[in-house]
């Protein structure tokens, strides 16, 4: 169990260094003003940041997620596993229960660790050296929120990061199952890790397009504030506001870069795991690979 936590860690930190730079894209794109906005699409706000904040720009904020990966890979491991394993039976349904439980459940570190990265993410936006920075890392920018705004403060998007990540995992574990069953995964098949690697970055995309438009609404909430304004009263009124002056495109903004960033991100997270456990097991106990439980559960092979 210590060893498959550890390799999802190792995974999941692979995943965050290969997928941050997307997710700083996605961010920008989402909350920039329609009515001045800095970056005509992906491609330019990638050659935007790099430009005019060096290709440090586009990890802005990865020390946030970077220090709840272990918190969250546990909630995960945990809630899941035993979930699945309450409910009985590895059936479809089943799968998609636990994933959702797993999900709820880990909302508690993933709120105010994507807060701090959202915030940091927008710090010195346009700027290759901030000249005056708010916040020195993505700790001090949770313990400033948090004393100025509290524990409400801290926890702004919990509602809307529930809303995405319940369904989302469920989502994600459920359609891992079915691609792993689908495309025969076994233990001694020559392209298990080219299968998983397909299985993990399909799945990871089909999940965000499952609750792409609550992530919209979730970053605007939480980067709504920034320079002392309040633009949005709660959720509907970031739906309505959004919607009246940008139409139904908002909700799909700045989704090319977060499929982009999907599939390359559970790419990488498999292939530590994968090879982490590997490595550590020795190739003659091969047959305990199975990618990692913070991906999918033994049962899926």
């Amino acid at each position: 169990m210590a060893l498959d936590f550890f390799a999802g860690c190792a995974g999941g930190a692979a995943g965050v260094l290969v997928g941050h730079p997307f997710d700083t894209v996605k961010v920008r794109l989402q909350v920039q003003s329609v009515s001045n906005p800095k970056y005509r699409g992906t491609i330019h706000c990638f050659q935007s940041i790099i430009k005019q904040e060096s290709t440090l720009g586009l990890y802005k904020g990865i020390g946030s997620p970077m220090m709840g990966l272990t918190f969250i890979n546990a909630l995960v491991f945990g809630v899941q596993g035993n979930t699945l394993r309450y409910l009985g039976k590895d059936t479809p349904l089943n799968q998609f229960l636990a994933g959702a439980a797993a999900g709820s459940i880990q909302c508690v570190i993933c709120c105010p660790m994507e807060l701090a990265k959202t915030r940091m993410q927008l710090q010195g936006t346009g700027e290759y050296k901030s000249r005056s920075k708010t916040y020195k890392n993505s700790l001090d920018c949770m313990v400033k929120i948090y004393r100025k705004e509290g524990v409400r403060g801290i926890n702004r998007g919990m509602v809307t990061t529930f809303l995405r990540e319940t369904p989302s995992f469920g989502f994600y574990f459920l359609t891992y199952d079915y691609l792993t069953r689908y495309l025969g995964c076994e233990i001694n098949d020559t392209f298990i890790i080219p299968k998983l690697l397909f299985a993990g970055g399909m799945s990871g995309i089909v999940s965000w397009l499952s609750t792409y438009p609550i992530d919209v609404i979730k970053s605007r909430l939480q980067a709504d504030g920034i320079g002392g304004v309040n633009n949005y009263n709660g959720i509907m009124d970031c739906v309505r506001k959004s919607y009246k002056e940008e139409g139904w495109r908002v909700f799909s903004r700045g989704l090319t870069s977060t499929l982009l960033r999907a599939f390359p991100v559970n790419a990488a997270t498999f292939a530590t795991v994968t090879l982490f456990l590997m490595y550590m097991r020795g190739e003659n106990d091969i047959s305990e690979c199975d990618a990692g439980p913070a991906i999918q559960q033994p049962t899926s092979m």
